[in-house]
């Protein structure tokens, strides 16, 4: 609990000192999914039946934040405002990773075993991204809003688009706060403005 306060303290700028903890406590969505998944985690990990899943449907009730009671939570996880956030059975999330309100870390076809993705440390995950499939995403990953992820990430990448595409790989720095996933760059329209340029150069010289 001390850990769940702690990440919603050092990330949301609206909790501020000992009264900001009590609203983190009180009436933070994401922390009351996280604790109610540390309860049906432990009881799916003992082999209890059925309890576990109603425990996730009353919490996915109370939150807007669904969360399968065989996924697994490091320390320091944030979910900021949580509504519409789906984790898979298999999804692995690493330390002090935050997802925003939308994400789905969820699975592809019909397998079994291993099927939803494995997040590293220190990953931000943006509103309404998709991170799909038995994948890894490495640590120090930033995901931009509305991406979608089928295939690994190495660390320190910052990926963005459908579907996503890496526009920054360790060395250059793209973001100056880590938690401004609104300020990536779009490859894509990069390419169009190059190909304009290209186009304009080439009609003055004819």
């Amino acid at each position: 609990m001390r850990d769940l306060v702690r990440a919603a303290l050092d990330r949301d700028p609206a909790a501020r000192g000992f009264w900001g903890a009590v609203e983190v406590l009180l009436t933070y969505s994401g922390v009351h999914a996280l604790v109610m998944h540390r309860a049906a985690h432990t009881l799916w990990r003992l082999g209890v039946p059925l309890l576990p899943r109603a425990i996730s449907q009353i919490s996915r009730f109370m939150t807007g934040v669904e969360i399968h009671p065989g996924a697994e939570f490091g320390r320091g996880v944030f979910i900021d405002h949580g509504m519409g956030v789906v984790v898979g059975e298999t999804t692995v999330v690493g330390n002090n990773v935050t997802l925003y309100q939308g994400v789905t870390l969820g699975g592809t076809g019909k397998g079994y075993g291993k099927r939803h993705p494995t997040l590293g440390d220190d990953v931000v995950v943006g509103c309404g991204a998709r991170v799909l499939g038995n994948i890894r995403v490495g640590n120090d990953v930033r995901i931009g809003a509305g991406s979608v992820v089928v295939r690994d990430v190495p660390d320190d990448c910052t990926v963005i688009g459908v579907p996503g595409r890496i526009v920054r790989e360790g060395g250059r720095r793209v973001l100056d706060d880590p938690l401004a996933h609104d300020a990536i760059p779009d490859p894509l329209m990069r390419q169009i403005e190059s190909l304009e340029a290209r186009i304009r150069e080439l009609e003055t010289r004819s």
